[in-house]
């Protein structure tokens, strides 16, 4: 009996009766709304269009979010997952990529990469300036959350936090959230499955760094964890899970990497974490091929570094379409992730992106010789 009361006074299983009885009472939203409530709305929608730009501007508001909220750990992190997204983006025009990829399959894999990345902010954002309002009016306004199109496993996790404070629960809610968000929407879009994920197949994805995240930090620090099934959502939730151990149970480095995003606003070159190896302006000449420069993480004999292009010179800004409605949550198991199960992670991961960077250097020079003899 004392097992069972236990039980069912844990933060999981007060998160799972919540779901059910919201699963199972699904009322309908109320049709109507105050004044105050819809301005607020109004105000909550066109402030995250105003931040939805692009992978720049979304990037800046996590971490402005973050530094007003430092109770709200998904912000930090998922600024540093986004600086991840910009990277990869302008990769698709920096200078090895376009030696290895058609301007076609650099068109999709961007639009791939954007979709993902401005559906997250969509989704993710309005909840954060529900939260701001709540604090102001100190009181939960998460009724509202399904008027913002967001699902109600959320609902349930806010709820849940405004009473506990729980920064982990409220975390991994956001991380199972937003990769189960994007599942449908993107990694199992029929579109996407065709002219980006079986098309492409990540033919590249061992050579390339898309699925190495990066934390850099203060000290010349590099820290971050790899993705070896992207398209398992599974393997992406426990990935968000092994990230935020990185970022967040240890303090120190928690303290600098803070420092460092502060420091180096987001540009969406690899610059700013790694100025003696990339450089936003080409050095090189057009048309000539360049031996090898890259050895440990160091440029050779004071030769030239790789181009690594700022998102304003990569792309532009694209109009998106709605995102599709539909709530994801339908199965209560997806609270099991909530578990506090991963300790502390050094995250090690500077040796195996340079030898990332090095394979990539020499299959992009293979590439233009190739092309050279042709």
């Amino acid at each position: 009996m004392f097992f069972t009361r236990n039980r069912q006074n844990t933060p999981l299983e007060t998160i799972r009766e919540e779901l059910k009885k919201r699963k199972k009472h699904s009322q309908a939203i109320s049709n109507e709304l105050t004044l105050s409530e819809k301005k607020l709305l109004d105000k909550i929608s066109w402030i995250t269009q105003d931040h939805n730009l692009n992978n720049v501007t979304r990037t800046k508001a996590y971490l402005e979010f973050h530094l007003r909220h430092p109770e709200i750990h998904w912000a930090f992190l998922g600024h540093m997952v986004s600086r991840n997204g910009g990277w990869n983006m302008t990769d698709l025009k920096g200078e090895f990529l376009t030696k290895l990829l058609s301007k076609k399959e650099q068109d999709l894999f961007f639009h791939f990469l954007e979709r993902g990345n401005w559906l997250i902010f969509q989704d993710v954002y309005p909840q954060f300036l529900l939260y701001e309002e709540s604090l102001k009016k100190n009181k939960p306004l998460f009724y509202l959350l399904p008027r913002l199109n967001v699902s109600i496993f959320m609902e349930a996790i806010w709820n849940y936090f405004w009473r506990v404070l729980d920064t982990h629960i409220l975390c991994i809610g956001l991380v199972i959230n937003e990769q189960s968000y994007l599942e449908q929407r993107v990694i199992q879009n029929p579109y996407y499955q065709k002219e980006v994920l079986k098309k492409i197949k990540f033919h590249l994805q061992h050579l390339l760094s898309f699925n190495q995240i990066l934390f850099p930090a203060e000290g010349d620090h590099l820290k971050g964890q790899t993705l070896h099934q992207f398209q398992s959502l599974h393997e992406r939730i426990l990935l968000g899970k092994r990230l935020y151990a990185v970022l967040f149970k240890n303090q120190e480095f928690n303290r600098q990497a803070l420092e460092w995003a502060k420091r180096n606003p987001h540009t969406g070159s690899r610059k700013d974490y790694w100025p003696h190896i990339f450089n936003s302006v080409n050095e090189g000449a057009p048309g000539i091929t360049y031996p090898l420069r890259l050895k440990s993480c160091q440029i050779h004999n004071d030769a030239r570094r790789i181009y690594s292009p700022k998102m304003e010179y990569a792309w532009k800004n694209v109009s998106q379409p709605e995102a599709e409605p539909g709530d994801w949550f339908q199965d209560i198991l997806v609270v099991d992730y909530l578990e506090d199960d991963i300790e502390m992670m050094e995250g090690e991961i500077k040796n195996e992106y340079c030898k990332t960077l090095e394979r990539l250097e020499v299959v992009a020079l293979a590439k233009k010789a190739i092309h050279f003899l042709e």
